[in-house]
């Protein structure tokens, strides 16, 4: 059975027609306008669809959003690519491969091991594989790989280092605000 038999069924009849025979007569048969000379195409071979290759960092890059989380908005800095001086908005995802210096309140931050961000910056959660210098709030987890480090005023949920990563700094655990209580001052 032929392959394209499988894809589209056999044709119906009992014979297939076979391409005409051109032929030097028939060639010059046609040139003095006595007729015209045509002949059956072959039938088409289906063409297999595009297989899109995707790089195991990219796909290893959403760890913290599959947990439950759904990405909406996903800004990538890829590698050798500097962003410098911005304020980024409305990203829930950030990806840093390459370098950024920015401020930002996001969802997920995700610092690869080259990659490096400078700035403020507050996230629900926070894996940094590469260098992290500045203000970082991060309201539910923050992991800190062991190629990773992170410097500068940080308030986190919950932590997790990795031995060999690095924190330095004004570190403290950040105590969200109990509903329902007052300090009387006095």
């Amino acid at each position: 059975m032929l392959k394209s038999e499988k894809l589209f069924g056999k044709r119906d009849g009992a014979a297939e027609a076979k391409p005409a025979a051109i032929t030097p007569a028939a060639v010059a048969a046609d040139r003095s306008g006595a007729g015209l000379v045509t002949a059956a195409l072959p039938p088409m071979t289906p063409v297999s669809p595009v297989t899109r290759v995707v790089p195991a960092s990219i796909t290893n890059a959403t760890s913290a959003v599959a947990a439950g989380t759904e990405s909406r908005s996903k800004l990538t800095v890829g590698p050798n690519i500097k962003l410098r001086g911005v304020e980024i908005t409305d990203c829930d995802t950030l990806v840093v491969e390459g370098s950024v210096e920015a401020t930002i309140d996001s969802r997920v931050i995700q610092i690869a091991e080259q990659g490096a961000f400078v700035g403020n910056a507050e996230f629900d959660i926070a894996e940094i594989r590469g260098c992290f210098d500045g203000e970082l709030t991060v309201r539910q987890k923050l992991v800190v790989y062991a190629s990773g480090r992170v410097t500068g005023k940080v308030r986190y949920g919950r932590l997790v280092i990795e031995e060999g990563g690095q924190l330095t700094g004004d570190v403290q655990l950040s105590t969200p605000a109990a509903k329902g209580l007052t300090v009387a001052a006095g």
